[in-house]
């Protein structure tokens, strides 16, 4: 088969053909690196390079062109930006005698780092809890059309889709459900599902309409130049769905759709969806919505065995991730070890198309470069055994 270009080969893959090897993908919110990996990473391959954070709560580096073609990797991102004006400073305060990075979101949602251990942000106030229903039903969402998000995204689409090979990828958005729960705190969106679910109801048709607003404009810009356009909430843990699948059926769903099937009627760009965990009941609900591609394939949750996905669902969905387990093999094995696994889930999944080559998420802070290099590697010879 002819040498393809980066682009050509990940559409093709996405169309359900088998490409001349599998496509590469580093570089997102969900398939990125830690800057601790990251950096070590650097040191490995002898760069010098200023190491810029792209996700602040998840502490991800933003790879550099050198990076990413030493990597083989066929993806370029885009992503808007926070609205003209917004202070989503970090700063540092001091509580109970440890000092801790703090920021507030768009949405009031405050996140925490501690210096001592400075892996993530994790919430550490969200706003909606302890308000009643009519409270909550009056607080101030932030706008999703305010045009100074989307200031110069167009210019940087054309930029790749112009002057480079490769596929052009959203950065991660449509958060509809998870974004509830950041608000309203997990355990209380969780009882209120029970107690009074127009609660939840109350806040997902304001997120809806939030990520309604911002598509209208994000897709004014992008619609005919990006590829895929990632969304996503989290529905499951490692071992079924996180609550009943008859809320998500008769609540969380019916939002979704209608914002996947808004951007179908926008674009030809294939819709990627993002959920952790064993979402395997849920893939015939994500195809009811429209979704063309499922990340990131934990195959170590239960039921989320390669084989059996790739049986039961290869012809109708891709699977984007997956490409080796990153809780048990990709920061304990040696390197060969990892190029075997990959090889194994490669021998599986790329068969006949419909598969995009990266970690299951993000590479984690206590990943060998070494391991790191022996997972792109392995990825980019597969394709030329």
């Amino acid at each position: 088969m002819k040498q393809m270009l980066p682009r050509e080969r990940l559409l093709t893959a996405l169309d359900h053909r088998e490409p001349d090897r599998v496509p590469i993908d580093l570089g997102g919110n969900q398939t990125g690196i830690h800057r601790a990996a990251y950096t070590r990473l650097l040191q490995l391959l002898g760069l010098e390079e200023e190491i810029v954070v792209m996700d602040l709560v998840q502490q991800l580096a933003l790879p550099s062109e050198r990076v990413l073609e030493r990597l083989h990797v066929d993806t370029r991102y885009v992503w808007a930006q926070p609205p003209a004006g917004f202070d989503s400073s970090v700063v540092r305060r001091e509580r109970n005698g440890r000092f801790w990075q703090d920021f507030t979101d768009e949405f009031g949602v405050t996140w925490s780092m501690p210096e001592d251990s400075p892996r993530y942000f994790d919430i550490s106030r969200s706003p909606l809890a302890g308000l009643s229903p009519d409270e909550i039903r009056k607080y101030p969402f932030p706008r999703g059309d305010d045009r100074t998000r989307f200031e110069g995204l167009r210019n940087r689409a054309l930029r790749i889709r112009r002057e480079t090979p490769y596929a052009v990828v959203s950065g991660i958005s449509g958060v509809v459900y998870e974004i509830c729960w950041y608000m309203r705190g997990l355990e209380n969106l969780l009882m209120d599902m029970l107690q009074q679910p127009e609660v939840l109801e109350s806040i997902i048709d304001r997120t809806l309409q939030f990520w309604l607003d911002w598509f209208r404009l994000f897709l004014d810009e992008a619609a005919d130049v990006v590829d895929v356009i990632m969304i996503g909430d989290d529905l499951a843990g490692q071992d079924g769905p996180l609550f009943s699948p008859r809320i998500y059926r008769s609540v969380v769903k019916p939002r979704q759709k209608r914002l996947v099937q808004y951007i179908r009627s926008r674009t030809r760009a294939k819709i990627w969806y993002h959920s952790c965990g064993s979402v395997v009941d849920y893939i015939p609900d994500l195809l009811d919505n429209g979704v063309d591609i499922l990340n990131p394939v934990q195959v170590a949750a239960k039921g989320m065995d390669p084989g059996g996905l790739k049986s039961r669902f290869g012809r109708q969905i891709s699977f984007w991730g997956g490409g080796i387990d990153s809780q048990h093999v990709l920061p304990r094995a040696s390197p060969d070890d990892v190029r075997r696994h990959v090889w194994r889930n490669l021998d599986i999944f790329s068969p006949g198309g419909g598969y995009v080559f990266a970690n299951v998420h993000n590479i984690q802070a206590d990943v060998s470069p070494e391991n790191v290099l022996a997972l792109f590697d392995a990825a980019y010879e597969h394709g030329q055994r």
